[in-house]
């Protein structure tokens, strides 16, 4: 029997915290639990302050916990790309930033003597096609990654490979107990963590700023950061500067011991692999299955299409363990947005292009000497205010066309169902009640569970996820529970109920 969690999060005891219940006054409030959040809250409690960090779900609970557990300054093949994009000096300071960060990780888990599998290893980037490694060797290597062309055979994967580059010393880990251990560090250190607490607002206040929760709290601080996924509501604009990608994981046993190194290929569709310690020596996960949120109808042909490229590769049939999926946001020029949001005194974080627990625990340095009002190297850089090149700019209307054409098409979507009585246990999607569309979802314990399938944020219609059973809105990655609770923003609000 499959397991539809993360491996991580079905294999970690992570702590638990209690609701916000009553106002509070804080030095910083942190809202979100993953691990930018966690990271900058550490480091902000480190320096003295007192903070306050609030989260909607779990801590860890969503991407952070979703992630294959990589921490590696190799993003796949991108390194030739950033440097004819932005120049040298930019594409040296990613890597720098990146490769720190790796280190980083490691002292942090160290330090606290945080349990979380940490190895060090090489993780290898391949191609099956026509995608210049050796020009993308030769560049990361001169901005003094420890990267070189390698024999694809080194990699352990039985993938007819045409080049390969290899980047060593980089780290895996488990990163829900990382996260676990982030947050009892935290908590030990004097800091609060308050779950089960959705931040709906956060407004200038005086000198400072308050976080308002749904349940009518607030907490009022001198510093705000939000580190959500993206931020909630309207916040900086970044809805409509960024585009939500969903990606499918799966852990299984192989008939034989697994490859040891981390993989991803450089051409489509994208497989990347690294080793499952909780399943032994045949443990491995591999993560693909890449669809713009909401974009797809059938997710579990994501799922399955992982499966099939396993069972080729071995020649044999496997059933995973787990199955999950996770969600990070792309920005149009590559590069991450961090530091005060444009028009706003909240600090935000978003747009990891899913090499989060890296390119994270850089936007954690940047968010705690932003508050400290400390210069650092990597902040013009990640520059949240930033517009950019033309190319960016381009991408950014072509983006809001499309969503302006998904509001549209939502009008004129095909109904999947005329009606509930025929609804089958574990099936869900669209149907006519009555002439109005709602969204129906019947549980495993029988549990008939009808929303109205439009997404709280900015109206925009919602697809049914058949795969992660979520309702999922394409136009700014809004994901919410079959009862209509959200899992993640821009939206803060749970989807209405329909009229009796």
């Amino acid at each position: 029997m499959t397991i539809q969690n993360s491996v991580w999060l079905g294999t970690a005891d992570l702590p638990t915290y209690e609701p916000l219940d009553a106002d509070q006054e804080t030095d910083v409030v942190v809202v979100g639990g993953g691990i930018i959040g966690l990271t900058t809250a550490l480091h902000l409690r480190q320096e003295g302050l007192a903070v306050v960090l609030l989260e909607g779900g779990r801590i860890g609970a969503r991407t952070s916990g979703n992630t294959t557990g990589k921490v590696t300054s190799q993003h796949g093949a991108i390194y030739a790309a950033l440097l004819d994009r932005h120049g040298r000096d930019a594409a040296q300071q990613y890597a720098t930033a990146n490769q720190e960060a790796v280190d980083e990780v490691d002292e942090l888990t160290r330090r606290l003597g945080i349990d979380c599998e940490l190895r060090r290893g090489p993780s290898f980037v391949y191609s099956t096609g026509d995608t210049d490694l050796d020009r993308e060797a030769e560049v990361a290597r001169e901005l003094g990654l420890p990267a070189h062309s390698a024999d694809p055979a080194d990699m352990g994967l039985p993938v007819t490979a045409t080049a390969a580059v290899r980047f060593d010393d980089q780290v895996m880990l488990h990163p829900a107990r990382y996260l676990g251990g982030l947050a009892a560090a935290f908590s030990a250190a004097g800091g609060r963590i308050f779950e089960r607490t959705r931040v709906t607002d956060v407004d200038a206040k005086g000198d400072g700023v308050a976080a308002q929760t749904q349940a009518g709290h607030h907490v009022v601080a001198r510093h705000a950061v939000v580190a959500t996924l993206l931020p909630f509501g309207t916040l900086g604009g970044y809805f409509a500067r960024t585009r939500p990608n969903q990606s499918h994981g799966i852990a299984v046993r192989l008939p034989v011991d697994a490859p040891t190194a981390m993989t991803i290929s450089a051409d489509g569709p994208t497989r990347s692999t690294r080793p499952w310690p909780g399943g032994g020596p045949s443990g491995l996960i591999v993560v693909g299955g890449d669809h713009e949120t909401g974009a797809e109808e059938e997710t579990n042909a994501s799922y399955q299409g992982l499966v099939d490229w396993i069972e080729e590769l071995w020649g044999t049939r496997v059933q995973p363990e787990y199955r999950w999926s996770a969600e990070d946001y792309s920005t149009p020029d590559q590069l991450p947005y961090v530091g005060k949001a444009p028009g706003s005194p909240v600090l935000v974080a978003t747009g990891m292009h899913k090499w989060g627990l890296s390119n994270g625990t850089v936007a954690a340095g940047i968010l705690r000497d932003a508050v400290l009002d400390r210069d650092n190297r990597w902040s013009a850089l990640f520059d949240a205010g930033r517009i950019g090149d033309a190319r960016s700019v381009a991408k950014l209307v072509q983006d809001n066309l499309k969503v302006g054409k998904e509001f549209a098409a939502g009008h004129l979507r095909r109904l999947l169902g005329s009606g509930l009585d025929h609804l089958e246990v574990g099936q869900g999607g669209l149907y006519d009640l009555d002439g109005k569309t709602v969204g129906a979802y019947l549980d495993h314990d029988g549990r008939l569970h009808t929303v109205v399938p439009v997404c709280t944020h900015l109206g925009c219609p919602l697809r049914w996820n058949e795969g992660d059973t979520t309702w999922d809105c394409n136009c700014h990655g809004s994901r919410f529970a079959p009862d209509g609770a959200v899992l993640d923003g821009p939206a803060t609000k749970p989807l209405a109920e329909p009229e009796s």
